[in-house]
């Protein structure tokens, strides 16, 4: 094993984004975010307390941290969404990941955490359709056409081979040609029309919005259904109708996070059991044809951690990076 190098000698990593998109391989950050939900249920991975505030400028700053002290692993990810960034050219989600030395408290590698936490989140739902949709869903339903929609459709596509007709639902209720070109020759795709027939007649529903409130109708949703939420990250969001949860077998990513800021908020005393518990063989699950089931997402710091401790491995095989001194 080699020493850590002197106080003197110490360096930072930094990974840009076009760094980051190179490095990243689908499979891998799934197997990555799989390994953080399984920490989770173990309780080998902590997840600290998540801090996510309204600023002044009309933007959301949080930070989702935690450790795993077994590996040695420990860090944060400052991120948000600031939507004026559209009219900048810019992207409105933002996100920078920071890995530090829980023996020393130095940093060592920064990394741009936009497309970990796309990626990362796309990942998830992915591993939450696998272990709760209907065996068999051919039909799918979208809400939302942006960024984080598309990687959504993208894991599911990859990991259910059954899945063949895609609907849609843009902001705006219209056509989004790019949208549907980014799935061509993947699926059927076309916009929704209505939103609640278009919810009624699929397997799965995912809501990938920005939250601003109910999306369809709760007499929308029949027996047999799944739905992954991502919207809900924040308190006061939602993207399904009031009545749904009690209704539903909820899962989510972790418990108290899904009760502070995610859809479960809105239900907080519904019983829930944490995805990594299935991962993991501690929570058995058995679908009824006619359960309706909902996974809540919040996202965990530990994905976030697992992804970037990756990413800092494949750098250092790699060469790639910017390296800069960095004592103490």
């Amino acid at each position: 094993m080699n020493a850590s190098p002197s106080p003197a000698d110490a360096q930072l990593l930094l990974l840009d984004k076009h760094q980051v998109d190179a490095l990243l391989s689908p499979d891998d950050v799934r197997q990555a975010v799989r390994e953080a939900f399984v920490l989770h249920s173990d309780r080998e991975g902590r997840v600290f307390p998540v801090v996510r505030e309204p600023l002044k400028t009309g933007g959301v700053f949080g930070i989702k941290s935690g450790d795993v002290q077994a590996q040695g692993l420990l860090g944060f990810k400052a991120a948000g969404f600031w939507p004026a960034n559209r009219q900048r050219g810019g992207e409105p989600h933002q996100a920078t990941i920071l890995l530090i030395d829980p023996a020393t408290g130095r940093p060592q590698c920064v990394i741009d955490g936009n497309a970990v936490t796309t990626v990362r989140t796309g990942a998830a739902g992915g591993l939450g359709l696998q272990q709760l949709a209907r065996p068999g869903s051919t039909r799918l339903c979208v809400f939302g056409t942006g960024v984080q929609a598309r990687i959504q459709l993208d894991f599911a596509l990859r990991l259910l081979p059954t899945l063949q007709d895609v609907l849609y639902m843009s902001a705006d209720g219209r056509r989004n040609t790019a949208f549907e070109a980014a799935f061509t020759g993947r699926c059927h795709i076309a916009p929704a029309g209505d939103r609640n027939a278009a919810v009624a007649r699929s397997d799965i529903v995912i809501t990938a919005t920005p939250g601003g409130g109910a999306l369809f109708d709760l007499d929308a949703v029949q027996p047999g259904t799944h739905l992954n939420c991502v919207g809900a990250d924040t308190r006061g969001k939602r993207e399904l109708p009031e009545g749904l949860l009690p209704r539903a077998r909820l899962f989510v990513d972790d418990r108290m996070q899904a009760r502070q800021i995610g859809e479960t908020q809105w239900a907080p005393d519904t019983a829930s059991t944490e995805l990594g518990d299935l991962l993991s063989g501690k929570a058995p699950f058995e679908r009824a044809p006619a359960d309706i089931t909902v996974f809540d997402m919040t996202g965990l710091a530990l994905q976030d951690l697992t992804v970037a401790r990756l990413l800092q491995a494949r750098a250092a095989e790699t060469g790639t990076g910017t390296r800069i001194a960095w004592p103490w």
